[in-house]
């Protein structure tokens, strides 16, 4: 499982857990990582952010959709949205944005090189394969229950 080393996992969950304070006020809790295959149920809402570089794969930011509503009310400074319009989407999109960006910058200072790609948003029952690596599953949670699961799937070599 070439690449999956806490070296190329840290920053990417250092990233997630600092802009969810800086932006949402959310204090996450970093959860046990573990192997999951890339299957979302109806209820899922996800970001996917493709990595290049010296590491590459993808990232896919997932939430269930009462969690995204918090999570972009929060980002704009109001209570949960009923439901995620296109400002809701806007912002979610935009968190995926900063945490990526925020870990780009981390890796960076560790002399290792990467590009993102713009964030793609996806709802519902998907799936989707890596033959290339695996997928660590890392949830993050908050205010008890709240869950985003960080999908990690990248390598070196």
């Amino acid at each position: 499982m070439a690449g999956l080393s806490v070296e190329y996992i840290n920053p990417f969950l250092a990233a997630a857990t600092t802009i969810l304070k800086q932006t949402c006020m959310i204090e996450a809790a970093i959860g046990k990582p573990g192997l999951k295959d890339m299957k979302f149920s109806h209820d899922s809402l996800i970001i996917i952010i493709g990595i290049t570089g010296d590491v590459r794969g993808q990232v896919i930011i997932e939430f269930n959709n009462a969690v995204a509503c918090d999570i972009a009310g929060k980002m704009m400074m109001q209570g949960p949205l009923p439901e995620l319009g296109e400002i809701g989407f806007s912002a979610i999109c935009e968190l995926g944005n900063m945490v990526l960006g925020n870990a780009a910058t981390l890796f960076s200072s560790q002399g290792i090189g990467i590009d993102i790609t713009p964030p793609t948003v996806g709802m519902g029952d998907m799936s989707f394969s890596a033959s290339f690596t695996k997928n660590l599953c890392i949830p993050l949670t908050y205010d008890g229950d709240k869950c985003i699961n960080m999908n990690i799937a990248i390598t070196s070599d």
